[in-house]
C-alpha cells in the first residue's frame, strides 16, 4: 500500500472505513515502560508478525508508530514507545519526549514492567508520567516466561504500589501466554466507533523506515555494546523491478567516529557483510521479494547530539 497516498486521501481525524455495526470498538493503546521492557515484542506478538524491531539494547525503539489489529468487532491501534530513560543527549531527551506524547489522547495506556527485574526509580518515574494521563491504565507484568511464580508474585505486589490501576495482566509475549487476554483487556476500553485505518493495514510505519530500523536492527544485535548508540540508519534509495521481482536497497550506516566505522566494517569487509546477510533475510520477508542491499558506512560526527540531525533521521517527537 502506497501510506503517503493513503494518507493524502484520508488524513489523520477522518475515519476511513464504511459504516460498521452497532457495538464496534476503535481506539489508540500506547505501551510505554522503561527500555527493554519488551514493548516492541509485545506488539510483534499482538500483531503476530515483525513490524517492530527487537534487541537487548537500550533505545532499540527510536520511532513512535502504530500497530494495527482489526478483528471483527473492533480494531485496536497500539502505539509503541521509545524505553523512557534518564536522557544523556538530544537524542535521549527527544525520545523521552516521544514516549510521553504518546500518552495524550489514547483511550487506554499500558505500563510493561519487566517480572524478572527489581521495580526501582525509573519504574516510579514512568508511573508518574502515567499517572497524568486521564484514561484507563493496565499494568502488563511482561516476561513470565523468565520469571519464578514467587518472582511474578512479588511484582504484582510491588506493581499494585506503583499507582492505580483499572486492569493488571502478567504475561509473556515470547511463548504468547496471556497475550490474547491482554488484548481482550485492552479492547474492553475502548470506545465504540469507526476504524480509523484500512481492515488490511498493519502498521503505519513508512516502508523506507521500516527498512532502515530492520538494518540497524542487525548491527545492534552484531555489534552490542560496542558502538549501538551512536548508529544512524537512512535508506538513501529503494527502487523494485517488476520482471525480475528484485528489490534494490542502497543504505548508509552512520557513525560518530572514524574508530566505529572501522568496526562496522570489519576485516575486509567481513562485519558489514554479515549484517547485510541477516538483514536481507528480514527484508525479503517483510517485502516479499527478493533483495539485493547494498550498505555503506558514514561518519556524521557527533549527531546525537544535533536535534537537526536526530530529525532528518525521522527520530524524536519533532520529526
Amino acid at each position: 500500500m502506497d501510506l503517503d497516498a493513503f494518507f493524502a486521501e484520508h488524513p489523520m481525524g477522518d475515519p476511513v472505513s464504511p459504516p460498521v455495526p452497532e457495538g464496534f470498538r476503535s481506539g489508540f493503546l500506547a505501551l510505554v515502560g522503561r527500555p527493554n521492557a519488551g514493548k516492541s515484542t509485545l506488539l510483534n506478538a499482538i500483531i503476530g508478525k515483525k513490524i517492530a524491531i527487537t534487541s537487548d539494547t537500550a533505545q532499540t525503539t527510536r520511532h513512535r508508530f502504530r500497530g494495527v489489529l482489526t478483528r471483527e468487532g473492533f480494531q485496536l491501534v497500539i502505539v509503541d514507545t521509545p524505553g523512557i530513560h534518564k536522557p544523556h543527549d538530544a537524542l535521549g531527551d527527544e525520545l523521552n519526549t516521544s514516549a510521553v506524547k504518546a500518552l495524550e489522547g489514547v483511550d487506554v495506556a499500558a505500563m510493561l514492567i519487566d517480572a524478572t527485574q527489581p521495580i526501582g526509580r525509573g519504574d516510579e518515574w514512568v508511573a508518574a508520567q502515567l499517572a497524568r494521563a486521564r484514561c484507563p491504565k493496565v499494568c502488563v507484568l511482561s516476561k513470565t516466561d523468565l520469571a519464578t511464580d514467587a518472582q511474578v508474585s512479588a511484582q504484582r505486589e510491588a506493581a499494585e504500589a506503583l499507582g492505580k490501576w483499572d486492569a493488571m495482566v502478567a504475561l509473556s509475549a515470547v511463548t504468547g501466554r496471556n497475550v490474547e487476554a491482554f488484548v481482550e483487556e485492552a479492547v474492553h476500553f475502548l470506545p465504540e466507533g469507526p476504524a480509523w485505518f484500512p481492515p488490511d493495514m498493519e502498521t503505519d510505519q513508512p516502508l523506507e523506515v521500516m527498512v532502515a530500523e530492520f538494518i540497524r536492527e542487525k548491527v545492534l544485535r552484531s555489534f552490542h555494546d560496542e558502538v549501538p548508540h551512536a548508529i544512524g540508519v537512512a535508506v538513501e534509495e529503494m527502487s523494485y523491478v517488476r520482471k525480475t521481482d528484485l528489490t534494490r536497497i542502497y543504505a548508509i550506516i552512520y557513525v560518530e567516529r572514524d574508530s566505529q566505522k572501522g568496526i562496522i566494517i570489519g576485516k575486509r569487509g567481513a562485519a558489514i557483510k554479515q549484517v547485510g546477510t541477516e538483514a536481507r533475510a528480514d527484508l525479503e520477508l517483510l517485502l516479499g521479494t527478493r533483495v539485493f542491499l547494498d550498505l555503506s558506512v558514514k561518519v556524521k560526527k557527533n549527531w546525537r547530539r544535533d536535534a537537526a540531525q536526530i530529525r532528518r533521521f525521522g527520530y524524536g517527537e519533532g520529526a
